[in-house]
């Protein structure tokens, strides 16, 4: 009788433990399938806007084949569009924010993970973060009522009468003086993607691990020395991320380039002179454009789409070469 309750009881335990493998494995299904329907739901929301891009841009395409790319025309009234300024626009200001920011940022994530007092490390982290949190347009009016006249006065003028009738740079400091123009919005930008980028550099600062820090100051490294043979090396994934991030930002920034951009549709010949970008383009026009001036504006967005993926395809090439580099 013993035998036959405890071969029940075996039975019953299997049995229950059945129940559960199947609930366990039901459950892993359900948790696969809408963790899957999520990353599907992104790919599919991106290839919906890749696909409506094209097929509103086709008509300008058509029009004007690769030509577009380089054609320095944009005529409204004859429907004479190129891309060319808008593209070396975007180019041109995304590329002096991240010259001006990436030092900065790099600076402040090497102090607040460095030398930073601890009482101070918190408060300060805090507020570069917040300025994360400014709304672009907020910068915009910024740039263009309080920056662009002190900009104007106070660096335009000055650096325009030393350097601007040097042999060879000269010519970058051509133009009118009015606190408008590429570098401006340059400058501005620079002050939008700085605190993602410093804070992204922070962050992979504070895993290195702090036995890697503690040797190299044993063994008389100075700060500089850590930051550049210990912790850059064992972080420059990350680092490299944040740079792109902070890249795709730049790149993609309308209201606050719109402020201070000048928005003239002519190819700039200096880092005064005014001029536009696609993301500004598309602010100003679209709500009166039609006809074929509609379907352009879709290909200078279709363009700023492809620009961003192409910086994001680099970052991730750039990112895997230095994993294999490191494995090596």
């Amino acid at each position: 009788m013993n035998t036959n309750t405890s071969s029940t009881a075996s039975e019953a335990h299997s049995a229950n433990m059945a129940a559960v493998a199947k609930r366990q494995r039901l459950q892993d299904v359900v948790f696969h399938r809408t963790t899957q329907s999520f990353s599907l739901l992104v790919l599919i929301a991106l290839v919906g806007i890749i696909v409506s891009l094209f097929v509103n841009a086709w008509p300008t395409f058509a029009k004007f084949g690769a030509h577009f790319l380089w054609y320095v025309e944009w005529d409204i009234i004859n429907q004479e569009f190129g891309a060319a300024i808008s593209i070396v626009g975007t180019v041109l200001s995304a590329g002096l924010a991240m010259l001006i920011a990436v030092p900065l940022a790099f600076g402040i994530a090497v102090f607040l993970t460095e030398t930073c007092p601890v009482w101070l490390r918190r408060p300060l982290g805090t507020a570069i973060e917040l300025l994360a949190a400014v709304p672009s347009i907020i910068y915009g009016m910024f740039g263009l009522f309080v920056f662009a006249p002190v900009y104007a006065d106070y660096l335009q003028v000055p650096l325009q009468s030393v350097l601007g009738g040097m042999p060879m740079v000269g010519w970058l400091f051509g133009g009118a003086t009015n606190g408008l123009g590429i570098l401006a919005a340059g400058i501005i930008l620079a002050f939008m993607v700085l605190p993602f980028v410093a804070a992204v550099m922070r962050d992979v600062f504070e895993i290195t691990p702090p036995i890697l820090r503690e040797s190299a100051y044993g063994l008389g490294c100075t700060t500089w020395e850590v930051v550049r043979k210990v912790v850059l090396p064992y972080t420059q994934t990350g680092v490299i991320g944040g740079i792109m991030l902070g890249l795709g930002r730049a790149l993609g920034e309308t209201m606050a380039v719109t402020f201070v951009i000048g928005n003239a549709n002519r190819m700039p010949t200096s880092l005064f002179s005014p001029g536009t970008s696609i993301a500004s383009v598309l602010a100003n026009e679209f709500g009166e454009a039609e006809g074929l001036h509609f379907n352009t504006l879709f290909a200078l967005g279709f363009l700023l789409f492809c620009i961003t993926f192409v910086v994001l395809a680099m970052a991730k090439w750039l990112i895997i070469r230095t994993e294999k580099a490191k494995g090596n």
